[in-house]
């Protein structure tokens, strides 16, 4: 199994584990959102927007045009940090970590 397949099929777990975990049904941030500068665009958009319409995304963009990976993804400790302030119930917020977590492993390990 090559990288890119690898990477899209810790993609899938991860959407599958958001709209299980009800965090997939987020309104699309506004055009404007998309030009912050801050990480996670987190003074324009939830977590959750930014998840669906930015990183998971993009990765699905170097996915299909078999691009350079980022040397390395450190999403998880956020997603957790948020999770927690949102006050996630903890079976949730285990199984959106663990996706998360294989997102960034597979980067990592192949960037």
């Amino acid at each position: 199994m090559n990288v890119y397949h690898e990477l899209d099929e810790s993609l899938r777990r991860l959407e599958a584990t958001l709209k299980a975990s009800d965090m997939w049904r987020v309104p699309e941030p506004p055009p404007q959102a998309y030009q912050s500068q801050q990480p996670f665009c987190i003074d324009t958009m939830e977590l959750p927007q930014w998840l669906r319409f930015v990183f998971i995304s993009k990765l699905d963009i170097i996915i299909e045009q078999e691009s350079a990976l980022p040397d390395k993804s450190e999403v998880a400790p956020m997603v957790e940090y948020y999770l927690k302030e949102q006050q996630v119930k903890a079976s949730k917020l285990l199984l959106v970590v663990r996706a998360i977590e294989e997102v960034d492993r597979v980067i990592t390990e192949n960037g």
